[in-house]
């Protein structure tokens, strides 16, 4: 099965976390979501998308297109994880809303998502990428916990079995 590793970076950061995880799935595609058309994405069965959370909980500025190509296909029989960022400190209210902004769209379309990691070891107080005790994927904050993300992307990984 193929895989991609598409992501949405305006600072640099959700470029670097998603370089960093393709050093794990070496055999994946790792490209900007500005990049993409259909006949990209139709190619990969495994896809993980990876996104910062702008101004008051926004997706990245790059995703916002892409999610309107995203939705106009047919997405069946593809696999999703995703990946987020954000800032606990400053923005502990709206931490990681963008990869929870992708994860309701992906979901009111019936596509499947996988990767839930849990909240433990995080100090935020909301979060549209809950799900429960549960963020609906891979939640870094490159900001104030750069020396967790390696262990929390190795974890992550072992559990999406790419």
């Amino acid at each position: 099965m193929s895989t991609a590793i598409f992501y949405g970076s305006s600072l640099g950061n959700t470029q670097f976390v998603a370089e960093k995880i393709h050093q794990q799935l070496p055999t994946a595609v790792c490209l900007p979501v500005n990049d993409l058309g259909v006949s990209d994405i139709k190619k990969y069965d495994n896809i993980i998308l990876g996104t910062s959370t702008w101004g008051v909980g926004n997706l990245q500025d790059d995703f916002e297109l892409f999610v309107d190509l995203l939705l106009s296909m047919d997405l069946s029989g593809k696999t999703f994880a995703l990946f987020g960022l954000g800032d606990q400190h400053t923005y502990p209210d709206t931490f990681c809303n963008g990869m929870g902004k992708l994860y309701h769209l992906l979901a009111e379309k019936g596509c499947k998502v996988i990767g839930e990691t849990s909240t433990e070891g995080y100090d935020f107080s909301d979060s549209e990428a809950l799900n429960g005790d549960y963020f609906v994927g891979l939640a870094l904050d490159e900001d104030n916990e750069p020396d967790l993300t390696d262990v929390r992307i190795q974890n992550w990984l072992e559990q999406l079995a790419f």
